[in-house]
């Protein structure tokens, strides 16, 4: 993951460096070799897949004649995205995953949960189905595509509840806690104190908040923003009809995967998204 980013373009090369250097660890041959069981570890793959995406942004940045008017990431990628805009220095951002991380292990071990995704059913049933389960909104990630979280027995039945209801699948994720839920609470006091100790900066490009699904400007409202989206709903539906409704209609997606792309299908299909994940990517621009 990366490796060729890494030999290919000295500001890639320049951010896995970096990274090394900032958590203490050889982030890089964990990118580059694996093994995948540690890549799965959150604390290692979060910084990972952040050093990857922003080592694609970096190389893609130089080859670039336009300048974006809005950034946003969805959960760990808005970190990636308040980097990219300056509101935050890349080791801090660094350092600041990797604790989101670790603290969201922790809670997850001391309040069990799970995830699923519910696809082709509306916002309003799937908030009706968790009143009677339990189970929370994580994620409105697109038109009938919407993940909830909780405790294991709610989203268990908010799944059976779904498909009922006459939801095309519901898919279970394979992730270690109930993120983006109540159970994260604790997690998102313990990241309070860390963001309180980091140097936030105005974004030089506005940054899309996950939780209001707005652009998010000072820094102490970008530090609350970060908080809330622990334990709240991802806005990203929302997030990108904004950006929409700004006139932009070319987006491109870094990182890992082709995600984004696939829930802008579901947003609007007219949309034009170009990922952005290995070096071919970066020379076709």
């Amino acid at each position: 993951m990366g490796r060729d980013l890494y030999d290919s373009f000295p500001e890639s090369k320049a951010v896995f460096d970096r990274a090394n250097e900032a958590l203490g660890i050889d982030l890089k041959n964990f990118c580059f070799n694996g093994p995948q069981e540690a890549l799965k570890a959150t604390n290692i793959s979060q910084p990972a897949i952040l050093t990857v995406t922003l080592a694609a942004f970096e190389a893609f940045k130089k080859r670039l004649n336009a300048r974006p008017v809005f950034m946003a990431g969805l959960s760990l990628g808005e970190y990636t995205a308040l980097i990219a805009s300056g509101a935050l220095a890349f080791e801090d951002g660094l350092k600041l995953v990797r604790k989101r991380a670790e603290l969201m292990d922790d809670a997850a071990g001391r309040h069990p949960g799970k995830m699923a995704a519910v696809l082709d059913l509306d916002l309003k049933k799937i908030q009706e189905l968790c009143l009677k389960s339990g189970a929370e909104i994580a994620n409105i990630n697109a038109p009938n595509q919407i993940v909830i979280s909780g405790r294991k027995e709610a989203v268990e039945k908010a799944v059976g509840l779904a498909i009922s209801a006459g939801a095309k699948r519901a898919i279970e994720l394979e992730v270690s806690g109930a993120f983006h839920s109540s159970l994260m609470s604790e997690a998102a006091a313990g990241l309070k104190v860390f963001l309180d100790k980091t140097q936030i900066s105005p974004p030089g490009i506005p940054v899309v908040s996950n939780y209001t699904a707005r652009p998010q400007e000072k820094p102490e409202q970008i530090r609350e923003n970060l908080i809330y989206q622990m334990y709240s709903p991802v806005k990203w539906s929302d997030s990108m009809r904004f950006i929409l409704s700004q006139g932009v209609s070319k987006f491109f997606e870094f990182g890992p995967g082709k995600v984004l792309k696939g829930l802008m299908r579901r947003i609007d299909n007219n949309a034009e998204v170009i990922s952005i994940e290995k070096k071919e990517d970066i020379l076709a621009v």
